[in-house]
């Protein structure tokens, strides 16, 4: 068990590896202070002798906290993080080191760029690639290491990473919404900002259990294995009272993410066993994006030192629930007023009445580029599913906001009623109210009182790209009402702005859904309304070079086409090759594993039957069924592995990216799930000490 923190230490502890504001303050000169936070709040550029001092000061704290080393963290297209660890000593040539960390050191660094995916941008012979400090994302120290976080570039300037264009979105809604506010003659506000709170959903399991099972190791989801008999059935598991070895590493894990800075507050059983969540408070998005990612690494050390795994898989197991990571997103000004904020009188708020209406434009005119935001190949086993939001994109407004909605749309008089007080029917229970609306879990984007929920995306994800796709989609809808609106004169503006926020609705309603979106009525609705539904990962990537979504980007200065380009055949390889690692995983598992357990198993039944017949001569026994039913099941299993088998290799011989994503997708995924049918019927009469693996009741309930 670990030791608990004393109440009076949390904030002592809280940021205490972090290069913050506070120390900042301490360790600069007030001129370099300035000038660094006019950079973080303004986006103004640092020149070098800021950097400098900033440097000696950075590398001073570092230094004094036990840190060796710097490196430079960036998000290249793997999905990952990456970093490369320079040691602060520099030679003095008599034999002596001196601790030095330049001003440039800290703006520049220099990683290979051919060996990150870049979708043809670099060739293997153009190495040269370039990390630029973030100085917006505070630097932090872990394992005696200075971290920096930054974003990665080529040679030539194009974008080979997560937090460039995401920091590019961020600067183009500002830009747009700036210009919305002050025309509105909110004229005080000089910057606005995204922020994000992803929720992040994720499972536990035995470390010892982990190493036996091959397809967890190298696909993260289990390709083989029954359901145990009990699942989540009796909802139990939600928000049920801790296990003690699950307690212990959620204070740990809250421990290290605080001294990162990193806002964890929430923790809780989610509804699968062994499933678990984790909520942060909001934070600016490019600082959210990198608390995120450390919060997945560091679930995943502090796992292993309690004798567990981390799986952040959108589907490690078949048949209950996966896991997702709910993106919360809002839209603050510099002086922190939240836009979405609807106020005491949202239907009399003009200003949050255009910011709604910008991001309902937005997400009706730019839905494909959102599910494509979201799309992967795990996360198609959870999208549609009643553990998911569908795979079509919709809105959910809730019932005040929509029927302010429908007031401005049909020109009526929107009555306003009270705060409704609960009724619970036990008088010991003090008064509360009810919210304005309930909430609506099968939506993809929901409205939750002062921001968005984007729910769709998958656990695993980096949620970079889904915010580059909003901000970037709210910029546009916010610059066309600027350009509709910029001519009118101050006295017919309100009557310009309700004509506007009139016609939006009535061009966009279409997307905004209250109901449930498992049903299947709602998918035969959703077509009427034309809203599509891009189910699988290779029909949603498409979307990304469709050519109003190329405009959308390249206007807004998010993405060249040649970044596009890129992008998109990134996308496309990476589908592909967790597919075929899957395959040829379950090939492999299934040829060494499964059908010798099963020719184990068979062979008993025979040798069983045999010494039966001699003793008590030839009669049906049981014995000889189980082994007539082992030896098909052997057959079948067989021809269908040999189909795999002959599968992996035809699809290996397509060029064609996105023709190889679909071949996987229609045949390879076809086959295995064929495969794994038959197999998984089969564990269930195996004996459980013959079986290669641990099953899922291990796995589940350990």
């Amino acid at each position: 068990m670990s030791k608990s923190i004393p109440e009076k230490s949390i904030p002592e502890l809280y940021g205490s590896y972090v290069f913050n504001d506070k120390i900042m303050r301490n360790k600069l000169p007030k001129d370099i202070y300035k000038a660094l936070k006019k950079t973080i709040e303004n986006g103004t550029h640092l020149e070098l002798d800021v950097a400098n001092s900033v440097a000696v000061a950075m590398k001073e704290w570092a230094v004094e906290n036990g840190a060796t080393h710097f490196t430079h963290w960036f998000q290249p297209m793997t999905g990952f993080t990456a970093e490369k660890h320079d040691s602060f000593i520099t030679p003095m040539g008599d034999g002596q080191v001196i601790m030095d960390f330049s001003g440039k050191t800290l703006i520049k660094g220099e990683p290979d760029a051919s060996s990150f995916p870049s979708g043809g941008l670099r060739a293997t012979f153009e190495a040269r690639g370039y990390t630029a400090w973030d100085p917006t994302s505070p630097a932090f120290i872990k394992d005696k290491t200075l971290y920096i976080p930054t974003a990665f570039c080529s040679y030539s300037g194009e974008a080979l990473d997560k937090k460039t264009p995401l920091l590019r979105s961020m600067d183009a809604l500002s830009r747009e919404a700036v210009r919305m506010l002050h025309l509105l003659g909110n004229t005080s506000v000089t910057g606005v900002s995204t922020t994000v709170g992803p929720e992040q959903e994720y499972f536990l399991v035995e470390r010892a259990l982990y190493e036996k099972r091959k397809d967890l190791i190298f696909t993260g989801r289990t390709l083989l294995g029954a359901l145990p008999p009990k699942g989540q059935e009796m909802e139990d598991h939600y928000f049920g009272a801790l296990k003690p070895q699950v307690a212990a590493f959620m204070h740990d894990l809250d421990e290290e993410l605080w001294k990162l800075g990193i806002p964890a507050k929430t923790k809780h059983n989610e509804v699968a066993p062994s499933q678990h969540e984790l909520a942060p408070v909001f934070d600016t998005t490019n600082v959210a994006v990198d608390h995120n990612m450390l919060t997945m690494e560091i679930m995943k050390k502090v796992a292993k030192k309690h004798g567990m795994v981390c799986l952040l898989h959108e589907k490690p197991f078949a048949g209950i629930n996966g896991s997702g990571k709910h993106n919360n997103w809002s839209m603050i000004t510099n002086e922190g007023d939240n836009l979405l904020e609807p106020g005491k009188t949202p239907y009399a708020n003009l200003q949050f009445l255009v910011f709604l209406m910008a991001v309902i434009k937005a997400v009706d005119d730019y839905a494909d580029l959102m599910r494509m935001s979201v799309a992967s190949a795990g996360n198609d086993h959870r999208l549609g599913a009643n553990e998911a939001p569908p795979a079509i994109i919709s809105i959910f407004l809730g019932e005040e906001l929509n029927a302010i909605v429908e007031s401005i749309e049909n020109d009526t008089f929107f009555e306003k009623h009270g705060k409704v007080q609960m009724e619970t029917g036990a008088i010991v229970l003090p008064h509360f109210f009810k919210d304005n609306t309930d909430r609506n879990r099968t939506s993809p984007f929901a409205f939750t009182g002062n921001k968005f929920e984007f729910r769709s995306l998958g656990s695993s994800l980096n949620v970079a790209g889904p915010n580059v796709i909003l901000n970037t989609a709210v910029a546009e809808s916010l610059r066309s009402f600027y350009e509709e609106l910029k001519d009118s004169a101050p006295e017919e503006l309100d009557e310009k702005v309700h004509a506007l926020l009139k016609k939006t609705i009535q061009d966009h309603k279409k997307v905004i859904f209250n109901g449930d979106g498992y049903t299947d009525e709602w998918i035969e609705e959703a077509e009427r309304r034309g809203l599509e539904n891009l189910k699988a990962t290779p029909d949603a990537l498409p979307s990304f070079i469709r050519p109003k979504n190329i405009e959308l980007f390249t206007k807004h200065g998010i993405f060249t086409r040649s970044e596009i380009d890129s992008r998109y055949e990134i996308f496309l390889e990476n589908y592909a090759k967790i597919i075929h690692i899957e395959a040829k995983t379950l090939e492999s598992m299934v040829a060494h594993e499964f059908l010798p357990a099963l020719e184990k198993y068979s062979l008993s039944l025979a040798k069983a039957l045999k010494a039966k017949k001699d003793l008590l001569g030839d009669k049906p026994y049981a014995e000889k069924a189980q082994l007539e039913k082992a030896a098909a099941d052997y057959d079948t299993i067989y021809d269908k592995l040999l189909g795999l088998g002959a599968d992996i290799e035809k699809t290996e011989g397509i060029t064609d990216s996105l023709e190889l994503a679909k071949a996987c997708h229609d045949v390879l995924l076809f086959d295995m799930e064929d495969l794994r049918t038959v197999a998984d019927a089969a564990e269930t009469y195996i004996p459980k000490d013959m079986l290669p693996y641990p099953t899922y009741d291990e796995l589940l309930f350990s």
